[in-house]
């Protein structure tokens, strides 16, 4: 082979974005118990994602009450300037897209989920080590944010009915009704399927915005004159920050790409219901930097707005709501509300344990039984937050759960794109033969899981070692290069060679 072809078939295996034909998976596979259809490769005609439906997957991620409130709160907490906080969350969306195009790239190629792309890395029986760690992330927060959207819904229906005093585990009747109506509401809209899923996020998204902008433009009429010359100070003193601004300014961005971290890990869920890469591309453009950049600034203006009208900083969008006290206003903001908490519970806490539950047992848990599990266990996490589990510190727990699943981006990123050079062999991914290429040992990357633990340690380090919590807004990050350089040092030698792919 002559260097022009060499260079020629590097070349082509690179930058090679065509869509999985699917004709090349071998029907035997599916008697193999690593698989099942919502787990299979899809084929093209299934693939009617475009662009605008992955920015309204970020704008209801962005625009949770969780996301205003972080945001809210990272004004407040480090000293700087307004504007010196948003350009560091707008910074924070550029890094996210560059992750998230990284992670969903093969899903987009190859039409598969999360937990089926990590076989490639971790081994067949490997991958449900993500797998279980990112369910247990995502049941626990779907039950939260179950939780958070029903007191929206109380607040409906305490209009019309009243809230009585009773309670049972911290829920009067009014809300245990709001919460069971919540629970219920997000089952059905699973249950329908992606397609209409897809449909109520692109309601959702554009809806709290307009609603975001009208509560930014009724506190901008209240705070008159004053607001926009403090936002350059207001938020600088009563700040304990003891860092430099360039400290500062650092950790913000680090919150906000672990606040992602999640949903980076797991993109491919969605992904793989693209119609092409620039379709994802496009959509991860419009939807991080672009979107963070009006989502910023309203969170900026609210934030600021309330300091100089209240006198206090409001960071939770259902107290400023309360405290401008207009019914229609009202009515309006719970209806919102629950749309974008309802809308994140999907994006970030329902579909993927879905996946990673089936990736356990694919012969017995479908994509909809792995739903419905997640959801029962759920419920008991909503329903019991109040009273009992928001009080014994579990919160911590989880978090430090999340910490330790950072390391799995750098593996799957470096073995897919330096290891494998872009190129799965999809049948393998469904083979639970000693034979296969991912069976490594018994099905397990003895390596991947040596480089998770090394990175894990040092991710979980960050949030549970007092002398190294000022790195906790970096954990994720810090976590994702360490696990994805111990990899490709252990796994270098395994490198595919680009002249012995054939696509």
């Amino acid at each position: 082979m002559s260097n022009n072809e060499r260079q020629g078939r590097r070349q082509n295996t690179h930058k090679n974005t065509a869509l999985y034909d699917c004709n090349k998976f071998n029907p035997e596979r599916k008697s193999s118990r690593l698989y099942n259809e919502d787990l299979a490769p899809l084929q093209s005609e299934q693939r009617n994602w475009g662009w605008f439906a992955i920015f309204n997957v970020w704008s209801n991620d962005i625009q949770s009450l969780f996301g205003y409130t972080l945001a809210a709160s990272l004004f407040l907490s480090y000293g700087l300037s307004g504007w010196w906080v948003m350009a560091a969350i707008i910074c924070s969306g550029f890094i996210v897209m560059w992750m998230v195009n990284l992670t969903g790239k093969p899903s987009v190629k190859y039409g598969i989920p999360f937990p089926v792309l990590i076989r490639a890395s971790m081994g067949i029986n490997g991958a449900n080590l993500p797998a279980i760690l990112r369910a247990i992330i995502g049941i626990f927060w779907y039950g939260v944010q179950t939780y958070f959207a029903s007191t929206a819904v109380a607040i409906l229906l305490a209009i019309f009915i009243g809230s009585p005093d009773t309670t049972f585990l911290g829920l009067n009747s009014t809300a245990w009704i709001a919460f069971v109506i919540v629970w219920v509401f997000q089952i059905l809209l699973f249950w329908a399927g992606i397609e209409p899923i897809k449909h109520f996020l692109n309601w959702a998204g554009p809806l709290v915005y307009v609603v975001m902008v009208v509560l930014m433009a009724v506190i901008w009429y209240q705070s008159g004159s004053e607001l926009l010359p403090a936002i350059n100070s207001i938020f600088v003193s009563g700040s304990d920050y003891s860092g430099n601004s360039i400290q500062a300014f650092t950790a913000i961005v680090g919150t906000m790409v672990a606040y992602f971290a999640a949903v980076v890990i797991n993109f491919g869920d969605f992904s793989r219901f693209l119609r092409s890469e620039r379709d994802m591309r496009l959509g991860n453009l419009v939807g991080l930097p672009i979107n963070m950049v009006f989502f910023s600034f309203i969170a900026l203006v609210i934030t600021a707005g309330t300091l100089v009208i209240f006198g206090e900083a409001l960071t939770n969008p259902s107290d400023i709501v309360d405290r401008v006290d207009t019914l229609p206003l009202t009515i309006v903001a719970a209806v919102t509300f629950f749309a974008a908490t309802v809308g994140i519970n999907m994006v970030a806490n329902f579909i993927p344990p879905a996946y990673d539950l089936a990736n356990l047992f694919p012969k017995h848990i479908n994509f909809r039984r792995g739903g419905l599990i997640t959801a029962i266990i759920a419920f008991f996490v909503g329903a019991l937050w109040l009273s009992f589990i928001s009080k014994i510190g579990i919160v911590g727990f989880v978090n430090a759960v999340g910490a330790i699943i950072a390391p799995f981006f750098g593996i799957l990123v470096i073995d897919y794109y330096l290891i494998k050079r872009q190129h799965i062999d999809m049948n393998d991914l469904f083979s639970d033969q000693p034979t296969g290429a991912y069976y490594y040992y018994k099905g397990w990357n003895i390596r991947a899981l040596i480089a998770f633990a090394i990175g894990a340690l040092f991710s979980i380090a960050t949030v549970l070692i007092p002398a190294l919590t000022k790195l906790e807004g970096y954990g994720f990050l810090l976590g994702a290069a360490l696990g994805g350089v111990v990899y490709w040092v252990l796994m270098r030698s395994y490198a595919v060679d680009p002249d012995t792919i054939v696509e």
